[in-house]
């Protein structure tokens, strides 16, 4: 299947003209053997440099792409951040055009340096852990801090289902528990355009609601028979990442289900030894927001006065490392741009949506039956602090979720 990019680029009906830097998407059998035909296609020239890992490397041995220098990374501690992507950065052999063999981390290996350089980056991922492959989006620790950064997509994406399909369990799970969480993130840009008039587009809505439905089709048919419909989940990912190009953000992809992902990776007091891939943490924080926001439908909020964050608070639960980042990015706190009786004004409509949200017993099997981690114990965080760890990831990112509002509201 051939991704018609084009159609989703131009003027909206949202009243703001979407521009992606993605020209094609191939999710097909044997996609790699037409790499040159589709390079010459986008006028993809000049000296290339392919970033493998070892093990990406070794997946898709007889199947390497033609490039004039291929760096190949030690797996072990290799995570997205500047400072190890500018150390690899030193090897670049003036290349024209960079190309990523493998799953999130190594696409921020390439996606990074060609923003610094100027050049354009192909992807070519080995699995569909995550929806990072058509995004502009680098998701890496810049200066100590767990960031989404603008930055630029792949101008070509071959994700060859035969390399696809060897991909282990766990990172098949991952990919599911990575597009399941639009249910909240949905969830939350809805509201918050609901309560505080944020932007919000239907066409990009749409395709983000669709790569759910691709996904939930798929997850659903694994979990009855243990088949993994590698196609319709792959589909998913690459629809979810266009979104964020589209977007030129991550608001549709990443609620506050995703803070849990971000806030393991900036190992705070108590979370050190807390890990897992992107999508299992995911699910952790998807599952923690399958459970809170029912619990909050169910209560009778009343506003109350927005007040900075506390550095006092700030320090106490992220420590002396964390803190200045956190309160720079506080700064100009969303919660100060709206009324919070809004949230109460509309906290009927707000119910509603979150009556329609999957239940906490049928998410709870769909994650057993798939083998998707969704537990706090799962990625080593104790379950006693998962309900604070929570609301500590809301002050990490400032965006409007339904978790950050319950700072300007009153439940007891």
């Amino acid at each position: 299947m051939i991704m018609d990019c084009d159609k989703y680029a131009g003027k909206c009906v949202c009243g703001r003209v979407h521009t992606l830097e993605t020209r094609k998407v191939v999710v097909d059998e044997k996609a790699i053997e037409n790499f040159e035909t589709y390079m010459e296609e986008l006028g993809l020239t000049g000296r290339r440099t392919a970033i493998y890992d070892e093990i990406t490397w070794k997946l898709t041995e007889g199947q390497h792409v033609r490039a004039d220098q291929n760096i190949i990374l030690d797996p072990n501690g290799l995570h997205a951040e500047d400072v190890l992507i500018e150390k690899m950065m030193e090897q670049l052999d003036h290349p024209d055009v960079l190309i990523a063999v493998g799953a999130g981390t190594i696409m921020d290996f390439g996606r990074y340096p060609a923003y610094k350089l100027g050049i354009p980056f192909v992807a070519i991922p080995t699995l569909a852990s995550s929806d990072g492959f058509t995004a502009n989006i680098c998701s890496a620790i810049l200066n100590g801090q767990k960031k989404s950064t603008p930055m630029c997509a792949p101008v070509l994406v071959i994700a060859d289902l035969d390399i696809i399909k060897g991909a282990p369990q766990r990172l098949v799970a991952s990919g599911i528990n990575d597009i399941l969480a639009k249910y909240i993130s949905m969830l939350d840009w809805r509201i918050s355009k609901l309560v505080a008039d944020e932007y919000f587009c239907p066409v990009v809505a749409e395709l983000a609601d669709h790569a759910l439905m691709l996904m939930r089709g798929a997850a659903d048919k694994y979990a009855a028979t243990g088949v993994a419909d590698h196609e319709a989940m792959t589909m998913a990912q690459m629809e979810s990442g266009l979104t964020m190009q589209l977007l030129n953000h991550s608001r549709a992809a990443s609620g506050a289900e995703h803070l849990m992902a971000h806030i393991v990776e900036m190992h705070p007091p108590r979370l050190e030894k807390a890990e897992g891939i992107h999508g299992e943490c995911v699910g952790v924080g998807t599952f923690a927001c399958i459970k809170e926001y029912p619990r909050l439908a169910g209560l009778t909020p009343k506003a109350k006065p927005f007040t900075p964050i506390s550095e006092d608070w700030v320090r106490e639960k992220f420590g002396d490392r964390l803190t200045p980042g956190i309160m720079k990015e506080n700064e100009n706190d969303v919660l100060a741009t709206f009324d919070p009786q809004n949230i109460v004004d509309h906290w009927p409509e707000i119910k509603a949506m979150i009556d329609a949200l999957p239940s906490v017993e049928e998410m709870e099997a769909l994650y057993k039956a798939c083998g998707c981690k969704y537990l706090p114990e799962h990625i080593g965080i104790d379950p006693a602090i998962a309900d604070e760890v929570l609301d500590m990831s809301a002050a990490i990112r400032n965006r409007l979720t339904l978790i950050r509002m319950k700072r300007v509201l009153d439940f007891s």
